[in-house]
């Protein structure tokens, strides 16, 4: 490797590292390269890794997921997409907000919002059902809508206009919403709401199971949020196999909702 990185100095006819105690530090010349052929270089590792996947029918998907989507959507369903694609490894991280592909080693983002994601594609997977829930002690109080904001109400950072939303679709559009918690992932208020502390509007998907066991109950209608899920990937990784399999698979999912 020192034989190498001497002879691509050689070449440049600069210095790219300075050797202290067995130990490479980039110079500022190194520093600024590095800078102005990342992109380059990560178009060379996605060409390689798609040609490797397309000969394999295999790959790894890096796939950035919203939490309480991945927990309570995603995951219970991933037996059937590995029954289809043994050969492709998924590794999942959650990210809460938009990021740029070139800065980071992802293939792939299920993101909720509005379609517009700089530099990448983006595939519409549909809208949200948001609806108020409660543990079934507190959701007896309720014998009509206006009774809600009587009550200690849960507050998601990232659906900061649901409740506004919801009493509006109820006529109640003057109302005071005054939150008594205020939690930033769904997986922690659907907890709050379980344990009694307050009442939330949750998208109804998360909370299906919870309501059919009976540890929660639905109260008043449903509302369509206006933003919706989408599933969003780079340009430049289309080609790659593992995205391909996985986008085909996630479209059949939702078609089967």
């Amino acid at each position: 490797m020192s034989r190498q990185l001497q002879a691509l100095e050689g070449q440049l006819r600069a210095q790219l590292f300075l050797r202290s105690k067995k130990r490479l530090v980039l110079t500022e010349a190194g520093a600024g390269y590095l800078h102005d052929i990342r992109s380059g270089l990560a178009v060379l590792g996605d060409a390689t890794e798609a040609l490797v996947s397309r000969q394999g029918r295999g790959g790894t998907l890096r796939l950035a997921t919203l939490p309480t989507f991945g927990a309570k959507w995603l995951v219970p369903r991933l037996p059937r997409f590995y029954a289809d694609h043994p050969h492709v490894t998924l590794d999942l991280i959650t990210r809460l907000a938009p990021f740029d592909f070139s800065m980071e080693q992802l293939d792939g983002a299920i993101h909720f919002g509005g379609e517009n994601w700089s530099g990448a594609i983006t595939e519409y997977l549909g809208k949200e059902e948001m609806i108020v829930v409660g543990a079934p002690s507190l959701a007896s109080q309720c014998r009509a809508p206006a009774d809600v904001v009587r009550l200690p109400l849960l507050q998601i950072t990232s659906r900061a206009f649901s409740w506004h939303t919801w009493l509006a679709a109820v006529g109640l559009s003057g109302a005071t919403v005054t939150p008594y918690l205020q939690v930033e992932t769904f997986a922690m208020g659907i907890e709050a709401v379980r344990a009694g502390l307050c009442v939330g509007i949750l998208p109804s998907f998360f909370v299906t199971a919870e309501i059919a066991a009976g540890s929660l109950t639905a109260i008043g209608p449903s509302v369509t949020s206006e933003s919706g899920y989408y599933f969003v990937y780079p340009e430049r990784k289309r080609d790659y196999y593992p995205l391909q399999a996985f986008t085909r698979w996630i479209r059949e999912e939702i078609s089967r909702q």
